[in-house]
């Protein structure tokens, strides 16, 4: 027996109609996410321009939550300077001048020295 049509049921027009008109509003969709930087994933969980998600990540977080996560933020950040200042500390210690105790350094032995210096300095830059 040939198969026959329910003559109830859309025509083929209209099923192409419909299926353009829901791929169009679907692209309408996509591009605004876009143009808004929402994710496929959030929008998936009610996000929309000024609308966060209802889960997720990005979710809003609750006030309890915020509270508690300025908190450890606010800890962190403290931690962070501490450690900061006690590198700089180091630091310093480390690159301190050490005083020389042994040394007997008068100031005529000081200035023939630099001069002795200078000259061998100028030995140099002009043999080379």
């Amino acid at each position: 027996m040939p198969s026959v049509k329910n003559p109830n049921g859309p025509s083929k027009n209209r099923l192409t109609a419909r299926a353009a008109k829901a791929r169009k509003a679907n692209q309408k969709r996509n591009t605004n996410s876009a143009k808004n930087r929402i994710t496929k994933a959030d929008e998936k969980r009610g996000a929309r321009a000024g609308l966060l998600p209802t889960s997720g990540p990005n979710a809003a977080l609750g006030s309890k939550k915020r509270r508690k996560l300025e908190r450890k933020m606010g800890h962190a950040l403290r931690r962070k300077t501490e450690q900061e200042e006690e590198d700089e500390r180091e630091r310093i210690r480390g690159k301190g001048e050490v005083e020389m105790k042994d040394a007997d350094i008068s100031p005529d032995k000081t200035s023939k020295a630099a001069i002795t210096a200078t000259e061998e300095m100028a030995i140099d830059d002009t043999i080379s």
